[in-house]
């Protein structure tokens, strides 16, 4: 048992966190790794129909009586759906857990808070963790450039932003980014977080519904198998260096257009790579920590291992004090 403010403000028994990735982050995921301790969390913009969202928020509560959250990408889609409709699903399906990220979610604060959802902010940048401490977020997760997703232009490292967070905000801070075992927790710990969040990691589980051929692709994978991509666009993901992701960095070494990058990092193309198991297809978003990541166990072999192992090594630490 872990006990910090991530685990009572979500009412969890451990502070790690499933990210919401994209195709990825389906109900089985979800549940599994709320059902291990930890918070499943569904991204809403993985779902271009309302009532999709709404379906895979009722068939994870079918898979679990445990606490998890939704993902909330405050950008405008371009397929017509606004923030405002996502959020009325979210919260008309009784989901008390929000995650925000893209833009500060102050717009949206009041009606997420009127209805008692706690509300997770995620940023790659300590100012940005700031403004989301001032509009009333209960929660930061702070994203170090070894992440996967989308981890900002600043280029720092998560050692340095869990830390600056940690010292620089009275809310409790979750650390994403080089997170997947044992040690990088503690670790995460040690620097001021109060709770972890993992992508990768979980990506590469049995419950994950990526295909088998990525899963082992990355499972073989070393650290320096990823790259940013993006960075032209002024919103640079990081990404498996496959041929989807050295083709888009060639043409942005020419200057190409963002309306000349599209069909490159199209969501279908991923979705290909992802799911059909067509590893260069499209962009596989994932972190550094793939050079971590050697085997595909079940969500629960994971979580397991991690507090068990967490708890040993906090044990040899206190011995080494003493």
């Amino acid at each position: 048992m872990f006990d910090t403010r991530i685990t009572r403000l979500f009412g969890i028994k451990y502070p790690i966190i499933g990210g919401g990735m994209q195709f990825l982050s389906r109900a089985q995921l979800v549940a599994a790794i709320s059902n291990a301790g930890g918070l499943g969390v569904i991204p809403a913009a993985m779902f271009p129909e309302l009532s999709d969202l709404r379906q895979e928020i009722r068939l994870t509560k079918t898979l679990t009586n445990k606490p998890f959250g939704v993902n909330l990408t405050l950008f405008q889609h371009p397929r017509g759906v606004t923030i405002e409709q996502y959020i009325d699903v979210v919260l008309e399906e009784g989901i008390k857990i929000v995650e925000t990220a893209g833009r500060s979610p102050e717009p949206y604060m009041k009606t997420l808070k009127d209805a008692g959802a706690k509300v997770m902010h995620k940023t790659p940048a300590v100012r940005f963790a700031k403004t989301a401490e001032r509009v009333g977020v209960d929660a930061v997760a702070i994203l170090g450039t070894e992440g996967a997703g989308h981890p900002g232009m600043d280029d720092i490292t998560s050692m340095i932003l869990i830390t600056l967070a940690a010292e620089t905000l009275k809310i409790p801070v979750v650390a994403a980014g080089g997170i997947s075992n044992a040690r990088s927790f503690v670790a995460a710990l040690s620097l001021g977080a109060e709770g972890v969040l993992m992508g990768t990691r979980f990506a590469v589980t049995r419950e994950s519904p990526a295909h088998q051929k990525v899963k082992e692709a990355l499972a073989q994978a070393p650290e320096t198998a990823t790259a940013l991509l993006e960075r032209s666009l002024g919103n640079p993901i990081r990404a498996l260096k496959n041929k989807a992701a050295q083709t888009i960095l060639e043409m942005e070494g020419k200057g190409a257009t963002a309306d000349e990058l599209l069909p490159y990092i199209r969501g279908e193309k991923g979705r290909k790579a992802w799911i059909d198991g067509d590893v260069d297809a499209g962009v596989v978003s994932i972190g550094q920590v793939v050079g971590l990541v050697h085997d595909i166990p079940t969500v629960k072999e994971v979580m397991d291992s991690m507090v068990t192992e967490a708890q040993a090594l906090l044990g040899r630490l206190n011995k080494m004090a003493a």
